[in-house]
């Protein structure tokens, strides 16, 4: 082994005083090891790590003996509130603690964010699949950063007993943003690292991203007795922030540079496959046959329910109706906008059992305000008001 991990967490502590006490356990045990003695971890350490076990469950602040393993100091400022960044340092010591208790080796692994650290566990079988999905899930949805340090002690001895180490700096810093409108982006990095299709051979290769995978839709199977589960986890992402909803993860099949992945990346392939992903679902609900039909573009599908509503005397008025409606989708003025007018037809389409083509849907979705591509919304306009007067003078 060599002393990667120590040289990493140096330069990610470059601008601090002092090393987080997790990256100087894990530094000391790799430098011993590099230059041939026996790797080892100092007294200093194992009286640090038994100060930490103490401190699980404890009020940041209040446990006296483990304050010589801080590296966030607190300052004299007059306050009663303890900083969210020693408060945050707090809970990773303790976790630390628990995880590298009884390790022979360091388990502080730079780069091995938590939904890579879950993956990983999932791969060694040490649990069911299931089991850790539902223990990622818990965390991923706690209210709180107390509630989320309750799940992470449950888990982090799970990864000790499997061998699996994770990088607690990253940690820290994703502690400290919990309770902040960043929490978002790190939900979102551990959802798209937990899912990451590649295999172990391709650990090393950043930029592979694995064989396309078939969208959720396409391979959907109505009779399945998992159908309604699945999609009432879909349906609660909608207005959300794609990436963040744990109970999505398992559908998404966008592909990412696993580099993108582990950095948390909002891409506009992920927030198409998202929006896509909750219109199906609203969409699919309660209907037995696939509402996902190749070919059905919006304007074909609002036709077919606009001359539907002709041939059973929905009158004009109605017909004029569906035509603003219609009108008012295509000229979206991005997708936010794209977004909002297929969540107000799907429902109308949902009642007439009359599908969609979620592929076409999802590429509209992802190109229609790309500046990378600004003919495309021109396309989709003119081929969908096309789509919509043949169908409904069909």
């Amino acid at each position: 082994m060599t002393n990667r991990g120590s040289t990493s967490a140096s330069r990610a502590a470059a601008n601090r005083l002092r090393l987080f006490f997790w990256e100087e356990t894990a530094g000391d045990w790799h430098s011993a090891n590099s230059e041939g003695r026996r790797p080892e971890f100092p007294e200093y350490v194992t009286r640090g790590l038994r100060a930490l076990r103490e401190g699980v469950g404890r009020e940041a602040g209040t446990v006296a003996s483990m304050l010589p393993v801080h590296r966030v100091f607190l300052r004299d400022d007059g306050s009663d509130r303890l900083p969210d960044r020693y408060v945050a340092e707090h809970h990773t010591l303790t976790l630390f603690g628990l995880h590298q208790h009884a390790a022979s080796e360091p388990v502080h692994r730079p780069g091995v964010g938590l939904g890579t650290a879950c993956l990983l566990l999932r791969r060694s079988e040490a649990l069911t699949d299931s089991a850790v999905e539902r223990r990622l899930t818990a965390a991923a949805t706690s209210q709180d950063l107390h509630e989320l340090v309750q799940h992470l002690q449950r888990l982090v001895p799970l990864l000790r007993r499997a061998g699996i180490g994770l990088d607690y700096t990253r940690l820290f810093h994703e502690l400290t943003r919990w309770d902040s409108p960043q929490r978002n982006r790190v939900l979102r990095a551990w959802g798209l690292q937990y899912t990451d299709p590649r295999t172990p051979s391709q650990e090393g290769d950043p930029d592979d991203t694995g064989a396309e995978q078939t969208a959720y839709w396409g391979t959907f199977d109505p009779e399945s007795r998992e159908t309604g589960a699945e999609l009432a986890a879909l349906r609660s992402g909608t207005g959300r922030e794609p990436g963040t909803v744990a109970a999505m993860w398992p559908f998404h099949r966008t592909r990412m540079a696993s580099e993108w992945r582990d950095k948390g990346s909002l891409t506009r392939d992920l927030a198409a496959e998202h929006i896509a992903l909750t219109l199906f679902a609203r969409h699919q609900q309660s209907h037995s046959r696939r509402m996902h039909i190749a070919g059905n573009s919006p304007g074909t599908a609002a036709g077919l329910l606009a001359h539907r509503n002709a041939a059973d005397g929905e009158g004009k008025a109605a017909t004029a109706a569906l035509e603003r409606r219609f009108g008012s989708l295509l000229t979206s003025a991005d997708t936010d906008e794209l977004a909002m007018h297929l969540r107000s037809l799907v429902p109308l389409l949902n009642r007439a059992g009359i599908g969609l083509d979620y592929n076409l849907l999802r590429t509209a979705l992802r190109t229609w305000d790309d500046p990378r591509r600004p003919d495309d919304a021109t396309g989709f306009r003119q081929q969908w008001d096309r789509d919509f007067h043949r169908a409904a003078s069909a």
